[in-house]
């Protein structure tokens, strides 16, 4: 009762609720910014992770000691291997491809059989326009959003691709120039693939890219990725040849590895603005216990012991803390829940592309609440909270009632 007297203001204590409101204040906007950033970084992560994972195998594998000729048999035995979901031959090459509009632009030619394509559902299950139907029998291509955007491109129009690997004739090697059918354009919501990914039937590329009855790589889908380690003696049993095999964290460990040391810094250097807050309650406790000293020295006088007196201004001290912590949390869960109509709102406000695809890959603003780091948000903002009561509180308990009324 004691406690929540001394948080309510009265006149000539305004300036003491203030530096309380204050610290309330940045208790619950710096445990609310932790939960969005840390939500949003775990967001982009899982994002990230998801679609690079849904696009390429979690481990490749590549011939060593001669070509790959028996890619449907190695396919197929590896298929067989507990914990691989499928294995998919592939053919890739870099080529420059060129539409209705704009002077071309760079792209990587992926050789798959429909099947396969058909089992890789990030792109399968988000056919824009088009149809995979046919895909081993015509001579289409399925292309990116972006990409047909880029060049002008719809269903049925015809794209020409340029690869540098042509015929070899006695003046060299001329570039080989052949035009598609875009037969499908699928969206899978990251730019980078969606700008630059041309899917081609296995068998066309074998004749583009000069690879005829071979596959460059087979590459692996497994149930668990972070398992992979586990299946490379089982696979590279399952091939019975000599292969090389890499695998997702390898090619992307820059990547992920940047992204982890990123979150990491912010969490820390958003932790200061609790901090910050944390001493705001000190100011605001001392201030507080200089200004009750009268009221201390009566309750002293009255029996109450110097634990009863360092429990109330824990209790005064706690008291914000824990409420600015709950707002915080509050918030912070609003926020992530509405992260994108937040961020469409700033944008028309701005009248500018916030968070513009084509920079950061996704075509959403993510945001994934983790419940153990909320839980060490919470905590922490507890901890510094608490804390920052005990010095003020010993202090008040310490004062002698006698000192506190001689000048009164």
């Amino acid at each position: 009762m004691v406690a929540w007297r001394y948080l309510r203001s009265r006149r000539k204590e305004t300036v003491i609720s203030v530096i309380a409101s204050i610290s309330f204040l940045g208790i619950m906007l710096g445990v609310a910014t932790l939960i969005v950033v840390m939500a949003v970084m775990n967001g982009f992560r899982a994002e990230l992770l998801t679609r690079i994972l849904g696009i390429n195998g979690h481990l490749i594998v590549t011939p060593v000691d001669m070509p790959l000729e028996d890619y449907a048999a190695v396919a197929e035995r590896i298929n067989k291997v507990q914990g691989v979901k499928y294995a998919i031959p592939l053919i890739d090459g870099q080529v420059l491809a060129q539409g209705n509009v704009g002077s071309g632009t760079g792209a990587l030619v992926r050789g798959i059989r429909g099947d396969d394509l058909g089992k890789m559902t990030l792109v399968a299950d988000n056919i824009k326009q088009g149809t995979l139907e046919g895909f081993d029998g015509g001579e289409g291509v399925a292309i990116g959003t972006r990409m047909a955007e880029a060049l002008g491109l719809v269903v049925g129009d015809t794209i020409t691709l340029i690869s540098p690997d042509g015929d070899v004739t006695p003046l060299g090697t001329t570039p080989r120039l052949k035009g598609y059918k875009v037969a499908a354009i699928f969206e899978v919501g990251m730019s980078e693939y969606d700008s630059a990914i041309i899917y081609m039937p296995f068998s066309e590329a074998q004749l583009y890219f000069n690879m005829e009855g071979k596959a460059q790589s087979i590459e692996i889908y497994v149930d668990n990725p972070d398992n992979v380690d586990a299946l490379k003696p089982k696979v590279e049993a399952a091939a019975q040849r000599q292969i090389y095999m890499t695998d997702w964290r390898q090619r992307n460990q820059t990547f992920f590895s940047a992204l982890e040391v990123e979150r990491n810094v912010m969490f820390m250097i958003l932790t200061l603005i609790v901090l910050v807050a944390a001493l705001n309650i000190i100011s605001g406790l001392v201030m507080l216990v200089k200004d009750k000293g009268h009221d201390i020295a009566i309750l002293r006088t009255m029996g109450a012991t110097r634990g009863a007196i360092l429990r109330i201004f824990l209790m005064t001290g706690a008291a914000i803390g824990v409420v600015g912590t709950i707002a915080g949390v509050v918030l912070g869960m609003i926020v992530c829940l509405n992260i994108e109509r937040i961020r469409e709102f700033f944008s028309w406000l701005s009248g500018t592309v916030l968070f513009n695809p084509e920079l950061y890959f996704l075509s959403q603003l993510p945001a994934r609440m983790d419940l153990r780091e909320t839980l060490s948000v919470i905590a922490m903002a507890l901890v510094l909270s608490f804390l920052a009561t005990l010095f003020p509180a010993w202090r008040a308990a310490r004062l002698d009632p006698v000192e506190a009324l001689r000048y009164e």
